[in-house]
């Protein structure tokens, strides 16, 4: 891996961090609810990108360097799966066992359901 990979993953990475930041702060000031509604909005788009991105990286050939820029930097610093797990023990802290629930699980099959799209689709383009 070259110095110049490294930055670029670098600053794939924290722009990827700054888009989560971003768009978590208007999706809770848009949506006031009790439920972590942000944190499931990006970790689902990042999976269908990261989807999308291994699609057209198998069906089409992208270079290697650029799944590490789009796939490893940004959508590594976008997504959030610490986050995530904090939010769901938090609710079950909260006794809030169906939100916690859906959470953990929803998430997960949700960002399962959306990366396996994105792979798909990655392959039609």
């Amino acid at each position: 891996m070259t110095p110049l990979l490294v930055l670029a993953v670098a600053v794939a990475g924290g722009l990827g961090a700054v888009s989560r930041l971003v768009l978590d702060g208007v999706l809770r000031s848009r949506f006031r609810i009790g439920y972590p509604f942000g944190t499931t909005v990006i970790n689902v788009t990042g999976s269908l990108v990261l989807g999308l991105v291994t699609g057209l990286a198998l069906a089409h050939g992208l270079p290697p360097e650029w799944r590490a820029i789009l796939g490893t930097g940004f959508l590594g610093g976008y997504t959030t799966f610490s986050t995530a797990s904090y939010e769901t023990v938090r609710l079950a802290q909260q006794r809030r066992y169906r939100a916690a629930l859906f959470n953990g699980v929803g998430m997960l099959i949700l960002a399962l359901a959306a990366a396996a799209l994105g792979l798909w689709l990655g392959g039609l383009l």
